[in-house]
């Protein structure tokens, strides 16, 4: 099987790969379908009913996440880069909608939704490395209170920055290095052009993360460790999430560069980031006083926004990047 697996082309592994993952999502919907098909008799089997449809709502997400990564894969660098473009976009919209803002904020909008976006994605697709890290950081968080204070509008000047500042980070900066995982090099590893699968490997330790973080939590129905933050967070289920995440990791070992036990640190580092960086975005809607960055719905995670199910890897993503790139010697 080895041997036939490397007697494929980059193009077909990769290819080979999203048809076994696709495969085990049907098998896996298709058990769940048949298993809703079971009667009602008691209160207990009432519970048990509503567990699995919660279930197969956290499985469509899982699908619809697959099938966008499909699709960036199958249509190119530029097109996917393009497509995580629109991501941002979509998901800054989300976040800026929830952040209160005065006329005096239209223009750092525009330079944000207008320039900065597209500028940090384009920097992304032309492999501009040393200016696609920094870009962001310091030259548009100083750009930003600047085109603010033209406004002439000094009340809550601040907290409208730092908003903006804080979506800008997360939507634009933190998405972004997902394409950027295309631009990583390994030099005498024998890895070229199969840098798709590093993005495969992140997102599916992340969302493995957030699945079985999530299952645990209903099963253990465990009193929540920060009330204050979320009602559903708990520290086992955490712990549980994230060993899930870095044994998936070990085990994806072979699709990467890295030997077993850098791609379990790699996923160690992977999870806690982007689980943790989900606990801060649930801080951030509880400050807000909503549950969903997006329209009111019922969802797999209480949350029916697009931002909602890719915050975690909007966290993930620049962690991940940076340390694969200092750490296992990565270049671009």
């Amino acid at each position: 099987m080895n041997q036939f697996l490397r007697s494929l082309s980059p193009s077909q592994q990769v290819g080979m790969l999203f048809v076994t993952v696709f495969g085990l999502l049907v098998l896996v919907s298709v058990a769940a379908f048949l298993l809703t098909l079971r009667e009602r008799r008691s209160p207990r089997e009432e519970a048990w009913q509503a567990e699995l449809a919660d279930f197969r709502r956290l499985l469509g997400t899982t699908w619809g996440m697959v099938a966008v990564f499909w699709v960036a894969w199958a249509t190119g660098d530029a097109l996917a880069t393009l497509l995580f473009a629109f991501i941002a976009f979509f998901s800054l919209r989300e976040f800026m909608t929830l952040s209160p803002t005065r006329r005096g904020d239209h223009r750092s909008l525009v330079l944000a939704f207008f320039v900065v976006l597209p500028l940090q994605f384009w920097l992304v697709a032309s492999r501009h490395f040393n200016l696609f890290t920094v870009f962001i950081p310091v030259y548009v968080f100083l750009a930003i209170p600047v085109a603010s204070v033209l406004s002439g509008d000094p009340q809550r000047f601040l907290e409208r920055n730092a908003k903006l500042q804080w979506g800008i980070m997360v939507c634009i900066y933190g998405m972004s290095h997902v394409p950027a995982l295309l631009l990583l090099d390994f030099p005498g590893r024998g890895y070229e052009g199969k840098q798709a699968f590093l993005v495969f490997f992140l997102v599916a330790v992340v969302q493995t993360c957030m699945v079985v973080q999530h299952l645990v939590t209903r099963r253990l129905r465990r009193a929540p460790s920060l009330p204050g933050i979320s009602a559903s967070f708990s520290w086992r289920p955490w712990g549980w999430g994230v060993l899930a995440g870095s044994v998936l990791g070990a085990l994806l070992s072979f699709i990467t560069p890295f030997r077993p036990e850098q791609a379990l640190i790699a996923a160690f580092i992977a999870s806690v980031s982007g689980s943790l960086g989900h606990l801060v975005m649930k801080a951030l809607k509880r400050d807000r006083g909503v549950t969903t960055w997006g329209p009111r719905g019922a969802s797999a995670t209480g949350a029916n926004g697009l931002l909602d199910r890719v915050d975690a890897l909007c966290f993930a993503a620049p962690i991940f990047f940076h340390t694969v790139r200092w750490y296992f010697g990565a270049a671009a």
